[in-house]
């Protein structure tokens, strides 16, 4: 389909080593993007034998999104930017962001990263007509009781979404953004990897079963085509109908 085409496109997916982000990476690197992410680990074969990780085909550089002078230090090794996927995230479980320097970090990597690498692409992102698309969660609609900074991160970044859409639309940036639900990847292992927990889980999901990085590749693709030109600001929930009840 043309308009899922993406040949010519440069994308940049910051956390787009593994899970989600890596799958969002990969939907756009088949159809003909040239791909960089950004990761925590040193180097791209540090990801080798990890699960939910491919990089394969996948431009690789290290980031500390916390470090907020190396993301405005960064020289990119692309000359135009088409796409920005920001789906770094991080959570601290027991009750480790009832602290302030876990609830901190928490939000440095969840929120305050999402406005660092925003406004260093920003001009790059103009100069193209690009899309910005965050990644959010549906804990961004609902409480989640032992996570109060990942809830909060995750709020903010809905609220950052809308407001930088209608900030940036006279730049001829669209940013928009997916809240995923339940999806098996490291950062919900305590929830997938406890057979009781993810059970329960699943049952609470109408669809039936959880989400796939797949799943929210699919999103990210509709977002940053053409497909979407008349959405702006606007969060899309992808959850398999987790937040109906």
């Amino acid at each position: 389909m043309k308009d899922l085409d993406f040949s010519g496109k440069t994308a940049l997916v910051v956390g787009g080593s593994s899970g989600i982000g890596n799958g969002i990476a990969h939907a756009y690197r088949t159809r003909g993007a040239e791909v960089h992410v950004w990761g925590t680990r040193q180097s791209a074969k540090d990801y080798e034998g990890s699960e939910g990780s491919d990089m394969t085909g996948l431009h690789y550089a290290h980031m500390d999104v916390a470090d907020f002078d190396a993301i405005e230090a960064y020289r990119p090794p692309f000359a135009k930017l088409d796409i920005l996927v920001l789906c770094q995230g991080t959570v601290i479980y027991k009750r480790g962001e009832f602290k302030m320097d876990g609830f901190q970090k928490v939000m440095d990597v969840n929120l305050n990263s999402l406005m660092a690498c925003a406004i260093k692409f920003h001009d790059m992102l103009a100069a193209a007509k690009g899309a910005l698309i965050t990644v959010s969660s549906t804990a961004g609609f609902h409480a989640t009781r032992g996570n109060p900074a990942y809830n909060a991160s995750k709020t903010g970044a809905v609220g950052l979404t809308r407001t930088l859409g209608e900030a940036w639309a006279t730049d001829g940036i669209r940013v928009n953004g997916i809240a995923p639900g339940l999806v098996d990847t490291k950062l919900t292992k305590v929830t997938t990897e406890d057979p009781k927990r993810r059970e329960m889980a699943i049952r609470g999901i109408p669809a039936g079963r959880l989400g796939t990085p797949e799943d929210m590749a699919g999103a990210a693709l509709f977002l940053a085509s053409p497909l979407s030109s008349y959405i702006y600001g606007q969060t899309l929930i992808v959850d398999g109908g987790l937040i109906l009840s």
